[in-house]
């Protein structure tokens, strides 16, 4: 009786074997067709035969899988390509050496890359970050992945989840930092970069290319903890943000457009002692930049110092007198006394009184614009605008300047104003 089940089983694993091999050959005339909606339909039949298999039949059913799935490279979906990622793992599980597996997984994901490419030419972040993700998670050893998915949230404004990936990245301690072989043209003195090593020795030995180094680039730990600090920002969360932006000087003590922020944040929390001394703190890390005493002079301004503001657009000008934007600002600045000015003029009734007010206020007016004007001509000087010439015209009305007023409705006019 023992005799007979043994050969009973034995017959039914030789069916089993065949009916494996059946599939596979139909799975792989398939996928030699590219017809590979047919392939996935056999796949999947032959799931269940699969516990059954050898392991030479289960890395040939992964391949296959793998192939039917990607389109043999050519697919953009991205459940696809991550199930396609999957079966490619498997494969290489069972069989790590197979050059088609290792061919194929090199196709895969070249073919996420340009797919996530495309969708982010098409301004589709969401999905690009989506396709990128789904290789990480199959290959988390390639953080790159995960990184790039993280970007694509950025832009696409989905805050919460681009934090998430980015506090991962921290986790798992990535750096970005990848090393590149380079050499300098003996010709030209340019830097180029190879593919690897042997390439490079290849070029320098035959001459053409001098001082073979290796250069690591620069590691990306800095910019996610800054990311991090500038999405909470984003998203209002202040007191998360200042935490991250604490570690993220902590790894970049000199990056100014950080220190900003945070005095920007401090001041909408109302700490403004600390407000103070990170605007001390920038000014004197950089006396001497015009850009840094601008960047003070419009985050005074936004937090209504406006004394403070005309300092430091000052000392931008002082720096560098044909800096545009300073002397725009700084302009401005001053024109903007003009408000109350003419809100009073309004509100004046028609008695003797009223009337000397009123003659006050328009020669305080005219003081204004005469101060004003300089600034709005050096700013034209530097970068004519429309609207800047359109003002000045204004204001020389306004002054009763009409050698002045006719110059720059002529000019207004030559703009196309």
């Amino acid at each position: 009786m023992k005799t007979r089940l043994l050969t009973v089983l034995l017959i039914a694993g030789t069916v089993s074997t065949f009916a494996q091999k059946k599939e596979l050959r139909a799975i792989g005339k398939a996928l030699k067709g590219n017809n590979f909606t047919e392939a996935k339909s056999l796949i999947n039949g032959m799931s269940g035969l699969l516990e059954a298999a050898s392991d030479e039949q289960k890395a040939t059913y992964y391949l296959y899988k793998a192939k039917a799935l990607s389109m043999n490279g050519e697919t953009t979906n991205s459940a696809d390509m991550l199930e396609a990622a999957k079966a490619i793992k498997m494969a290489k599980e069972i069989d790590a050496e197979n050059p088609d597996v290792i061919n194929l997984g090199n196709t895969l994901r070249t073919a996420v890359v340009n797919s996530a490419v495309a969708d982010q030419n098409a301004k589709n972040y969401e999905a690009a970050a989506s396709k990128l993700e789904a290789m990480y998670r199959v290959n988390p050893q390639d953080t790159s992945f995960l990184y790039f998915a993280a970007s694509n949230l950025v832009t696409a404004k989905m805050y919460d989840k681009a934090i998430e990936h980015y506090k991962e990245l921290q986790s798992v301690g990535y750096t970005g930092i990848i090393e590149k072989y380079v050499a300098t043209d003996k010709e030209t003195g340019e830097v180029k970069e190879f593919s690897s090593t042997t390439e490079r020795e290849l070029y320098v030995k035959s001459g053409d290319f001098i001082k073979p180094e290796t250069v690591k680039t620069e590691s990306k730990a800095t910019e996610i903890t800054k990311n991090i600090a500038l999405i909470y920002v984003s998203l209002g969360r202040n007191e998360e943000a200042i935490a991250a932006m604490k570690e993220a000087r902590a790894l970049a003590p000199d990056d100014m457009g950080l220190l900003m922020t945070e005095a920007d944040v401090q001041y909408k929390m109302g700490n403004l002692e600390r407000f103070k001394e990170l605007m001390n703190e920038a000014a004197e890390k950089e006396p001497n930049n015009p850009q840094t005493q601008f960047n003070l002079g419009v985050v005074a301004a936004k937090a209504g110092d406006t004394e403070s503001a005309k300092a430091y657009y000052m000392k931008a000008l002082e720096i560098d007198p044909s800096f545009a934007d300073a002397n725009l600002n700084m302009a401005s600045l001053i024109i903007a006394q003009e408000g109350a000015i003419v809100e009073e003029m309004n509100n004046l009734g028609t008695s003797a009184a009223d009337n000397r007010r009123y003659d006050e206020l328009k020669a305080q007016r005219e003081t204004v614009y005469r101060e004003a004007a300089p600034y709005f001509e050096k700013a034209n000087e530097a970068r004519e605008n429309v609207e800047i010439v359109r003002t000045l015209m204004n204001i020389y009305s306004i002054l009763g300047d009409t050698e002045k007023f006719k110059a720059k409705k002529a000019r207004l006019e030559e703009l196309g104003g």
